[in-house]
This record gives C-alpha cells, structure tokens and sequence, in this order.
C-alpha cells in the first residue's frame, strides 16, 4: 500500500490502527516482543500459487476426458447417477457431482477413516483397502496404533476410564441411556437443570440453556433471536451453522472482512445512518456474528474492539465460543477469560460442549430475559428430545473439573498443558519453515501444503509414519490454501510432540513443503518462561 513501508519478515498490507497486516484475504499481527496478541497468515509465493492453480486445472481436464469416456461407454459409471428427464431440473448439481466424482474421490482414503477406540491422544484406526481407486473400500482386519492431532480433544476428556467416565456409568444405570422427549415435553430432567446452572456459573452469565447438538445450537437458535428488519454482520469465514441460522433468519446479511475492525465499523455506521434499503427506517437490531477461534485458520477474535464497536454503535454481539471455551482463557472459560472481558458485555454466549469436554451438544448463555425466551420459542427446544443423561453427566463431571469443584487442580493443570503445547507445537513449525496461519495461543494450527497432490501425499505417509492428521483442501478452503489442520490436546506430552514433530519435518522435507520465507514470529520473554 502506499505510504506504508513493507516489515522486513515479508508480511505485506495496511495497518488499520492495530498494527496487523492483511495477505491473501486474511490479517495477521504485527510480530513485536511488545505485543500479546500474535497472529501470522504468511502470503502464498507466487510460483506456488501458479502451481496449485495449474494442478487443478489438468485434474479437471483429465475429470471431463473421463466423463466423456463414461458418457460413450468406455469406461464404466461407477457413481450414483440419475435418469435425465425431459423437463425436469437435475437433483444433482453438476460442479459438485463432477467434484466428487473426478478429485475427491481419487484421495477419499484420507478421509473418512474408521477408528476402534477412543479417540484420545493415541488411537487405533481399521486398516482398509480400495480395489477400484477409491470407488470403494474393503478393511483388512487389521488395525494400526497412531497419534492423534486430528481431533477436537483439547482438554483430553475423551477418555473411558477415570473420574468422568465413572460418573457417566452411574448416571447410564439411574437416568438410562436417552430421554425420548423434548424440553418442554418431559424430557427435562434434573440432571439437565443442572447441567443449565453449572453452565451459567462457568460462564459468569445470568442463566443458560442446553442442547444436544452443537450445530443446531446456531441455526435452530438464530431464528428466535432476529427476524426481518433486523441485520446481521458476520465474518466472512463463520462456520456453516452460523451461515445457515442466519439465512434461516429471514434477517439481511452484510459479511465483512475476517478480523478487519475498519471494515465492521464502516458498516456499521453506513447502517446506522442509512437504515433499511428504499424505507430507510432504522434496522430493529443489529447483531454482529463472530467466532472466538476459527477453526480453519487458528485464528481469534480481537473481541476487546468488537465489544467497542458494538457499544459505539448501540449493536448486539453473538459469540461463537465453540472451539475456545475450555481451550482459551487462564480458567478455561473461553476466549471471554483470554482477554479479561466482562461477560455482560457479550449478549449471546454461544459454545459446543464436542472440543473441550468429550461430550456432545451446546448452550447458550445470557440474561434470564434472553434464556427464558429461548426455551419458550427456540426449534430446538420445542422439537428435539433433551440431551441424553449419560452425555449430560460427562459434561458436568468435566466441567467441574474445570471449576476445580472436584477439589482438585486436574483442570488447571489441563488449560495450562494445553497452553503449553500449542505454543511449543506452533514455534517449532515455524523455526522448521513451514507456514504456519493463526494465533499463538489457538490449539487449532493449520500447515498450509497447497498443491492437490501433496494433500493425499501429506496425509498418507504421515499414516505410514504412525501419525493420524487431517488434511482439507478445496472447496473447504481457497483453492490456492489447501492445508493440514493439527489439533493439540492437553494429553499429549512432551514425547508425543516431538514425535510427532519430528515425522512432520521428515514428510515436509520429502514433499517439499517448507515455503516459509519469513523470519519466525518473535516471543515475548514471558512466552520464552513459559516455553522453558
């Protein structure tokens, strides 16, 4: 940009006020000892990002060289197709089908993969093997022990033995194992009241609300929040569910850019003064939409400005604390603790009880006023059965944990392992060249690998190496930003890190795929303590 002098680790853009950086759609921080708050999204070089584009495009040239083949009787349909009709629309949309059919399918081994055990630091996955190039899948028999970075585990509760699961055994014999009705139709049991209160003391907020999955939690919730003449600001990289409880709505939508307070904020003076398209009257709620970690990029949200903005312009915040509650915050209590904010300021406390607590479902959290009329007025509490007793114990006996209510310091000395790994985890990959996107203290780290054929390349001989990862690639990602996702936990050590570290830097070396052309991000000396 003009007028802004380039930083000599490379990053290029603009700053807004906050000294961060934008390439490649996203914004990193500015990497001074000075700063807390250290986010990096390194650009893509530009002859790999020719080379990416340039791989797929020869898979989708090769993809219609083989529907056509298919199409004269060539070579045999081996997908699910459907009678063309004269008249009528295709079921299937075509860009997908031929997706699926012709890139996804030729690496679907990397996906998908059966395990037959508890998914906890080390796993035992089911060996499997494809005939027909991916077509189908047959298992051996055979099973293969690994490390597991792939899951969402960050506190370690995925365990079936110790205190939780204890716990979850006798609540099985009392309550059984489901409820068979919903919230409002006897299916509310004490367990549940129970959990809803503990939920509230954790988070700091007046009442809370419970569900059994985390995704409806969003879009069965969002409905009963904001209606038509209300708008919705969301980040441009929210997960689906927020996508989808947004569109369902019926309120408008405005994305800005992911973490860009400049753009929120022109956007939401432009609404303020100008109000609803061709009436102009004033929008009845404005509700901005964030996430505290994004689970793609390992980023956080720079929550202290979003909260000033929304105090500026008389707005409503929705937080997302799926991945951060449990993982972020000296107490484990989301990226709310992490920056010391009061939770009052937050109006809709969103979290997941799947990443942090080895459960399943969701909550919100906020005033009484807010939880009374969810529980009258939300789908998901009107149509879905409550959440089934013994996964109601596993979160309350984790989350006391958390609270130290055990009369222990096991929760404590989770948050504080898991924060020592992710930043241990993330210099290392750094000082060995690879790019590396997000916040030093996010549990989710995305490597980014680029070309197509690295992705399987990268997922498979990781297996073969004994390390169990999760790569994503297009269209999940941009297609220039394909990327494996490691996702720490506090149950791994020090040993299992260093493995898994030192298999990575094998396979990185193999495939080529240290790009990094920029100086590491510079610690603090607190960071260096705590590292030491």
């Amino acid at each position: 940009m003009a007028g802004k002098t380039k930083p000599k680790n490379g990053m290029n853009g603009k700053t807004n006020g906050f000294n961060h950086f934008y390439q490649n759609g996203h914004i990193s921080q500015n990497t001074s000892p000075k700063d807390t708050f250290i986010e990096t999204f390194e650009e893509t070089p530009l002859s790999t990002a020719i080379l990416t584009y340039l791989g797929y495009a020869v898979l989708v040239v090769i993809g219609h060289i083989r529907d056509f083949l298919r199409s004269i009787g060539i070579e045999k349909i081996k997908s699910c197709t459907e009678p063309k009709l004269q008249g009528y629309v295709s079921l299937y949309q075509s860009w997908e089908s031929f997706y699926t059919r012709n890139l996804y399918r030729r690496i679907r081994d990397c996906w998908n993969r059966p395990i037959c055990s508890v998914a906890g630091a080390e796993m035992d996955m089911l060996e499997r093997v494809s005939p027909d190039n991916g077509w189908n899948f047959q298992l051996t028999g055979k099973k293969q022990h690994v490390l597991n970075f792939g899951s969402y585990n960050y506190l370690g509760f995925a365990e079936n033995k110790g205190p939780c699961a204890d716990a979850v055994e006798k609540s099985t014999m009392k309550y059984g194992v489901g409820c068979c009705g919903s919230r409002q139709e006897l299916g509310y049991l004490k367990i549940h009241k129970q959990l809803d209160e503990l939920v509230a003391k954790f988070l700091g907020v007046e009442a809370a609300t419970t569900f059994p999955m985390g995704f409806a939690t969003n879009s069965m919730n969002m409905p009963s929040i904001v209606g038509k003449g209300c708008l919705i600001l969301s980040d441009e990289l929210n997960h689906s569910s927020l996508v989808l409880g947004s569109r369902l709505s019926g309120a408008s939508i405005k994305t800005f850019r992911h973490n860009d307070m400049e753009d929120l904020e022109n956007k939401l003076k432009t609404a303020v003064v100008f109000g609803q398209p061709r009436t102009h009257r004033p929008w009845k709620k404005i509700l901005i939409v964030v996430e505290g970690v994004y689970s793609m990029e390992g980023s956080i949200v720079r929550l202290p400005e979003v909260v000033a903005l929304k105090k500026k312009y008389k707005a409503y915040i929705y937080l997302d604390e799926a991945h951060s509650v449990g993982a972020m915050g000296p107490h484990g209590r989301g990226i709310v603790d992490y920056f010391g904010l009061d939770p009052k300021d937050i109006d809709i406390m969103m979290g997941t009880f799947t990443k942090s607590f080895g459960a399943a479902g969701g909550y919100i959290g906020g005033s009484k006023d807010l939880i009374n009329h969810l529980k009258l007025q939300s789908h998901a509490s009107i149509y879905s059965c409550t959440m089934a007793p013994p996964v109601t114990q596993q979160i309350i006996s984790s989350m006391s944990i958390i609270m130290g209510e055990d009369g222990t310091n096991e929760g404590q000395k989770r948050v504080q392992q898991l924060k020592w790994n992710t930043r241990y985890f993330r210099r290392r990959l750094h000082d060995m060249g690879f790019i590396i996107y997000g916040n030093k203290d996010s549990p989710v780290i995305p490597l980014l690998i680029f070309m197509p054929s690295k992705i399987a390349a990268l997922g498979r001989e990781c297996l073969k190496r004994g390390l169990g990862i999760v790569v994503v690639g297009f269209p999940a990602t941009p297609i220039i930003e394909s990327r494996a996702r490691f996702c720490l936990s506090a149950a791994h050590n020090k040993e299992m890190l260093d493995k898994a570290l030192e298999v990575i830097n094998e396979v990185g070396d193999m495939l080529s795929l240290k790009y990094s052309r920029t100086i590491p991000p510079s610690f603090s000396e607190k960071d260096v303590e705590l590292l030491l």
